[in-house]
């Protein structure tokens, strides 16, 4: 790209894009960073500077950007049939065998499939399924849902209003406030002081039960949450806290759905990480990012025989499951995914990311030693460093600060790609992430963070 393409393509976007979460107040100014090319872990901007992609795109770049493998799939594809209308008792091959996958593959009897176009739509079906499913077993009070706070689970209406991130809906109308609730997250980092992990376990499993009595279990129909918190915080619940989540669930007759867009297909090196990783069994499963490494547009509802089996029934004579998406099973997509998930498994990726996994979460331990360093946690390659004016009081800085933009700017300027999050800095690498890079990123955080001056900032 020249500069002049470069150049357009900044004033184009500046006048015409609506960008995810724009920051207005210096948007209008500086406009959108323009990246022109991406290989293997690193991406270009258009001043032809060399970045480590440390977030993966966004914590979905899996196997790396710029496979051509995955390009000559997706053509291949085009060519035999790129689309088809799904309705009608219709399907294709990629979504056929990705189906059959992702059943022999997700844990116990999560054998059915319902595809959509990411995270937010899976997650949106996951919650009309919940009503449908208890409307069609006569329990037409069992609507609500309890979330948690500072979960994110997408930006359509509904899953706006499941997300716990509460900053996120300032100014927005609310959809859902009957039936969507929301309790406390599980974050060890702030749990009171002197309080241990299993007494904080404790307590949070109190509180949820709890709250279910508060609204009445017949109201109840089904808990969301993240195996691990992403936009959240990487937020790491304490241990066993998902079983014992789930283990309430069973007792009042609640729906267990696990937001795996961003812990599925290898972030925590498990294929699916509720099982594998955290030993419960949901009954409604969510994917996106990773199940195509970010290369098409999918996503993935999978629910268990046993819901299947109540939903399959025609509500009345000549009724259909009326759900369904102009994308649905999408053969690009499903293409992209069976090419993506082959690459995993021929390449070792899911052992290679517990491994790099653990070298990143034992090295960036370092970051903890610098002032404004209050938290560093993770699990496998997703990964939080909370910045703090005080580390000892857990004293924030002022918003006007800024201080995970600040330090995102200088990342940049070094080579290395992170993501801010008010004044978290997240990190969600590719799985093919070697430890030089792993190096390469704790070394860049902690120069940039020690150099960092608050008073010169705000």
């Amino acid at each position: 790209m020249t500069i002049q393409d470069a150049n357009s393509a900044w004033a184009k976007d500046r006048a015409h894009v609506l960008h995810p979460y724009t920051d207005f107040s210096t948007f209008k100014d500086e406009g959108s960073q323009v990246i022109t090319g991406a290989s293997g872990m690193y991406v270009t901007d258009s001043d032809g500077r060399q970045m480590l992609d440390g977030i993966a795109g966004l914590w979905c770049v899996n196997i790396g950007h710029g496979r051509r493998e995955m390009a000559e799939a997706i053509s291949d594809q085009v060519l035999q049939m790129q689309y088809y209308n799904p309705f009608g008792h219709s399907t294709n091959e990629p979504a056929a065998e990705l189906g059959a996958w992702l059943s022999k593959h997700a844990p116990g009897t999560l054998n059915h499939v319902h595809y959509t176009c990411g995270g937010s739509t899976a997650n949106d079906a996951a919650i009309r399924m919940v009503h449908y499913y208890f409307t069609m077993r006569g329990l037409h009070r069992k609507k609500k849902v309890i979330s948690r706070n500072n979960a994110y689970h997408g930006a359509t209406y509904v899953a706006a209003e499941l997300t716990g991130i509460h900053a996120t809906k300032m100014s927005f109308d609310k959809v859902g406030e009957h039936f969507i609730h929301h309790v406390s997250a599980a974050n060890m980092f702030e749990r009171p002081d002197g309080m241990t992990e299993d007494a904080y376990c404790d307590f949070l499993v109190t509180e949820f039960e709890n709250r279910i009595h508060q609204l009445g279990p017949d109201n109840v129909a089904a808990f969301i949450a993240e195996p691990v918190m992403g936009a959240g915080g990487v937020l790491i619940a304490p241990k066993g806290y998902h079983r014992r989540m789930w283990e309430v669930c069973k007792r009042h007759d609640m729906l267990y759905i696990a937001d795996e867009v961003v812990t599925a297909f290898g972030r925590l090196g498990a294929w699916f990480a509720s099982e594998e990783v955290f030993d419960y069994q949901p009954d409604i499963l969510v994917c996106a990012k990773g199940i195509t490494s970010g290369y098409v547009p999918l996503g993935a509802t999978l629910i268990s025989d046993e819901i299947y089996e109540v939903i399959s029934q025609p509500q009345c004579e000549g009724g259909v499951f009326s759900m369904g998406l102009t994308y649905f099973g999408h053969p690009l997509a499903c293409r992209a995914a069976l090419t993506n998930i082959d690459i995993i498994a021929r390449e070792g990726l899911l052992k290679q990311a517990q491994e790099t996994g653990a070298y990143l979460q034992e090295t960036a331990q370092m970051l903890r030693d610098l002032d404004h360093v209050g938290d560093v946690r993770g699990h496998g390659l997703m990964m939080a460093v909370d910045l703090m004016a005080d580390k000892d009081s857990k004293t924030p800085f002022p918003v006007t600060t800024k201080a995970g933009g600040h330090i995102f700017k200088a990342c940049v300027e070094k080579g290395l790609i992170v993501r801010p999050v008010g004044d978290r800095i997240v990190l969600s690498p590719p799985l093919i992430i070697d430890r030089a890079q792993v190096d390469q990123i704790v070394d860049t955080l902690h120069q940039t963070i020690k150099a960092f001056r608050p008073d010169k900032a705000a």
